[in-house]
């Protein structure tokens, strides 16, 4: 019998090696991570404060037409704020006057946190509150009564600015991140150099003292070290100031004791 070619596959039924629900399950885990779904790949969420009923309900009824998730409804400034830190939406549609807590107050808690950009819902005559609602932190207004071509890009513009900021701001954290890191390094290379310094100099005192020793005491090179290295760990005296002190004693006279000879 001719022997088989290696390319040859043999003759088994995919079946009996894996079953369905085993198949399903490694097509599942073999799925490239950019074919799943990505949240960023869903639809606008929304939170929409606003008291009058009527025109919330028109209000939330515009924005899903438009391809808009609304996950949160508030009659007042407190709901809003809860609905805003529980959902954390895109983007907050934020009426000016509602009981409880105003729009203003409300949108300045959001805007602190951080949570999500705000787009103020005013009337015409509140002009004066659209200047507090800038100055507490949102984004961008729009007066009533809402309208598509008015409401939907400013949705977009606010949500860009959020957008635009936040990355300002992981950039400037990155910064000074960066920053903290290349001073506790040059600290660290600082700290390193003045123990370098500190051992070279070290190093240069006791090389200077073995050499008095086998100069005056008649010791050996190996001698004079171990008498340093022994003599400093158990007088429990730095090598450095030991051989200071033998430097002293038996270092060159000073000008004194040469001009009395």
């Amino acid at each position: 019998m001719a022997a088989r070619k290696k390319s040859e596959e043999p003759s088994i039924n995919i079946d009996e090696v894996l079953t369905d629900e085993e198949l399903k399950a490694v097509a599942n885990e073999s799925e490239p991570a950019e074919r799943k779904a990505k949240p960023e790949d869903g639809p606008r969420t929304v939170v929409v404060a606003e008291d009058e009923a009527v025109n919330r309900m028109d209000l939330v009824a515009m924005l899903e037409d438009n391809g808009y998730e609304v996950v949160g409804q508030a009659a007042n400034g407190e709901e809003a704020v809860e609905l805003t830190r529980k959902y954390r939406p895109d983007v907050v549609c934020m009426d000016v006057k509602m009981p409880r807590m105003d729009g203003i107050t409300a949108a300045g808690i959001i805007c602190d946190e951080n949570i999500a950009p705000v787009v103020m819902l005013t009337a015409f005559s509140q002009t004066d509150l659209v200047k507090k609602a800038t100055g507490a932190g949102a984004m961008a207004y729009v007066t009533k009564p809402y309208e598509e071509s008015k409401l939907l890009p400013t949705l977009e513009v606010a949500m860009g600015r959020f957008a635009e900021i936040n990355d300002l701001l992981d950039s400037v954290e990155r910064s000074e991140r960066k920053l903290k890191e290349t001073t506790d390094q040059l600290k660290e290379t600082e700290e390193k150099l003045k123990k370098a310094e500190d051992t070279l100099e070290e190093r240069k005192l006791v090389d200077r003292a073995k050499g008095l020793l086998m100069d005056k005491a008649d010791f050996s090179e190996q001698g004079a070290f171990r008498w340093i290295q022994k003599t400093s760990m158990d007088q429990r005296i730095p090598k450095k100031r030991l051989a200071q002190a033998i430097i002293a004693k038996y270092g060159d006279p000073k000008p004194s004791d040469s001009s009395e000879r």
